[in-house]
């Protein structure tokens, strides 16, 4: 028994060391990408073996129906490097890179399409971006595309609408190519479509040092792409719903509770006025119709009932807020004492 558990102590320790000596994790989220695994991992062997990394590449298969899962068994029964995960259907790309993430342990996590778009020959100069340049998080940026005008354009639109509401200088907010410290992905939660704003969740997490470089942009090969024109509209709220939560978050009352005081007050003024100037008609003699018969009076109303609503609303968010139970995870990444 004493050697059995001598033996067991030795490998954990042992996959502790590998966890915490291996250079790179490549995480692909893919979804009926059958016809290019085979040449992507081909791809990704022709960088990594000469560079010496120690890596690891886990695949995440978002629900596939072509036989993409039986390709990625056949690589990892042959290639020991390959791990990969399994959806039972399809739940979009944020859950398979929160799964994923939780599940890497390289010192620097790279992120990458499975549709070769994205090429793994920029996998060593990020790599040494986040390693010898300490950034938190490096973006890539697909400064020539081959998309259609269709494509482009909103794209372009909609990363400048981010990098006003973010305050985070990239060209490329949803570009795939991303690599981190693993200290960021471990930080981070990715929910719903939040893919998208994974720096400016970093951000809002406190990692700041968020860079950004040019990577080339292949044109697909196989299949189509799994994203429609909704991902826009949708992308849109999400980034209100990540502003909102950067500055509100943790205070509603300061959001909800200041306009909802303010339009209270203009109704309640309102109000006042109205009542004043019948009081003063009738105290003159002067005839003046009934307060009832002015649209001012229900305009005042509106205003005090929409306010005290806000100020409740944002009273609730705080009571939620107080019972969050992360309404003190703050991230401390030094202590002495």
């Amino acid at each position: 028994m004493l050697v059995v558990f001598l033996f067991f102590s030795y490998l954990c320790d042992y996959k502790l060391y590998l966890s915490q000596k291996m250079d790179i994790s490549l995480v692909i989220p893919l979804l009926n990408e059958a016809e290019s695994l085979p040449e992507l991992y081909a791809w990704i062997t022709r960088v990594m073996k000469p560079a010496g990394y120690s890596y690891e590449i886990l695949f995440v298969d978002d629900g596939s129906t072509d036989g993409s899962w039986e390709i990625i068994r056949q690589l990892r029964n042959k290639h020991s490097e390959v791990r990969a995960i399994r959806f039972r259907k399809n739940y979009g790309k944020s859950p398979a890179l929160h799964c994923a993430f939780q599940r890497t342990r390289g010192k620097v996590v790279i992120t990458m399409d499975a549709d070769l778009q994205d090429s793994p020959e920029e996998i060593p100069e990020l790599y040494r971006m986040i390693i010898e340049q300490n950034y938190d998080l490096v973006s890539g940026w697909k400064k020539k595309r081959y998309d259609p005008i269709t494509k482009t354009l909103p794209t372009k639109l909609f990363n400048a609408t981010a990098r006003r509401f973010s305050g985070i200088r990239l060209h490329d907010f949803n570009c795939g190519l991303k690599a981190y410290k693993q200290e960021v992905v471990k930080n981070i939660e990715i929910y719903n479509d939040m893919h998208r704003w994974i720096p400016f969740l970093a951000k809002n997490a406190g990692f700041t040092r968020i860079g950004e470089k040019v990577v080339q942009h292949q044109a697909r090969q196989y299949g189509q792409t799994k994203f429609g024109l909704d991902r826009f509209t949708n992308g849109y709220l999400d980034l209100f719903t990540l502003w909102f939560l950067s500055k509100f978050g943790k205070k509603p009352m300061h959001f909800f509770g200041l306009i909802g005081s303010l339009l209270f007050i203009i109704g309640l003024f309102a109000a006042l006025v109205v009542g004043s100037i019948k009081v003063y008609a009738l105290g003159k003699g002067i005839p003046a119709p009934l307060v009832t018969n002015t649209p001012y009076f229900y305009i005042s109303l509106t205003c005090m009932i929409i306010g005290a609503q806000l100020f409740l609303a944002g009273f609730i968010g705080e009571l939620i807020t107080r019972n969050a139970s992360d309404r003190n995870n703050y991230l401390i990444i030094e202590e002495l004492e």
